[in-house]
């Protein structure tokens, strides 16, 4: 699913390749909607993260991606799911240079830093949903975990 102007979609993320669209359209969804390049590239990488977490431990899903708008504030949310084994333990799963494979461990944790909102719904045997949102520069920032 697309919708006008572009920015909204519902991504399939089953292949390499299709990361590499995620990538791209939400770069190019951060650009239409006037994010510096700086906050373009926090989000593509978290994104890039994000979507490599989806395939490689949740044996693929999708991502939808969605402009938002709160109190005059724009931002672009990102909403990861899967319907794969799900995480068994959040906070250690959190924890910088954690890794269940043959990665450096930075997936979560560091998506988690490059943006302004970062929430996570996973259990055992049910899947994971991982929403992240940036707001565009002067915008309120609230954190939001779990």
């Amino acid at each position: 699913m697309q919708t006008a102007g572009g920015i909204s979609a519902c991504l399939p993320i089953h292949s390499d390749l299709d990361l590499v669209w995620v990538r791209q359209h939400v770069r190019q969804a951060a650009a239409q909607l006037g994010f510096g390049l700086v906050e373009q590239t926090k989000l593509v990488t978290a994104a890039s993260e994000l979507a490599r977490n989806t395939l490689v431990h949740g044996g693929g899903g999708q991502m939808e991606c969605e402009p938002v708008d709160k109190g005059g504030a724009r931002g672009l949310r990102l909403v990861f799911s899967d319907e794969g084994p799900g995480i068994p333990d959040l906070d250690q799963a959190l924890v910088d240079g954690y890794t269940s494979g043959e990665g450096l461990g930075m997936g979560l944790g560091g998506a988690r830093r490059l943006v302004h909102e970062f929430a996570i719904d996973s259990r055992p045997g049910s899947g994971t949903a991982v929403t992240v949102t940036s707001w565009m520069p002067g915008a309120p920032r609230p954190r939001e975990e779990r």
